[in-house]
């Protein structure tokens, strides 16, 4: 019997260690892009993790001449202050419908037909890059310049996005924009 636990827990093991291998281009070395001209940069939403000040920053230094912040928080005194603070660029500010990337993605699909954008910086993190450049890159046909926020991250955080960005992935593979 417990070489039989033994045995089933090595499994576990050699398993885990292959699927964290097997994902880490994806999750933790995803590919970025280097900033460059765009006609806006999109803030996606999530922990506020540095995320809004590299955004911030970009369009300070004239990468893009306004930045859109999706708000889907029902309290955030930092994206209050953002969204109503004065800046020399524009600041706009959406609640995303519904509450997720796909939201996000349908929100920038009608403001780059709106105002005839055709490239965007999109700033998010790490473990979202590549399942934010797939669910938006369904929405819009424009380019994304994915630009990660690279805040730090601990071992617990990490193994809930491997598993939270998964199954996000899964849900996207069957859903349009």
């Amino acid at each position: 019997m417990r070489k039989r636990w033994i045995r089933a827990a090595a499994g576990v093991t050699v398993l885990a260690a292959v699927v964290v291998a097997a994902l880490w281009p994806v999750y933790v070395r995803p590919r970025t892009d280097p900033p460059g001209p765009a006609d806006a940069i999109v803030v996606l939403g999530g922990a506020h993790d540095g995320r809004e000040e590299v955004a911030l920053r970009l369009a300070h230094d004239g990468y893009a001449p306004q930045v859109v912040f999706s708000d889907p928080y029902d309290h955030s005194p930092l994206i209050n202050r953002i969204c109503h603070g004065g800046y020399s660029f524009r600041v706009s500010c959406f609640d995303p419908d519904p509450r997720t990337t796909r939201g996000e993605g349908r929100e920038l699909a009608a403001r780059a037909a709106a105002q005839g954008w055709r490239r965007v910086i999109v700033v998010t993190f790490t473990p979202h890059i590549s399942r934010a450049r797939y669910v938006l890159g369904k929405c819009w046909d424009g380019e994304l310049l994915m630009v990660d926020a690279a805040p730090h991250i601990g071992v617990g955080r990490w193994a809930y996005q491997y598993l939270y960005q998964s199954t996000g992935y899964l849900k996207a593979a069957f859903e349009d924009c």
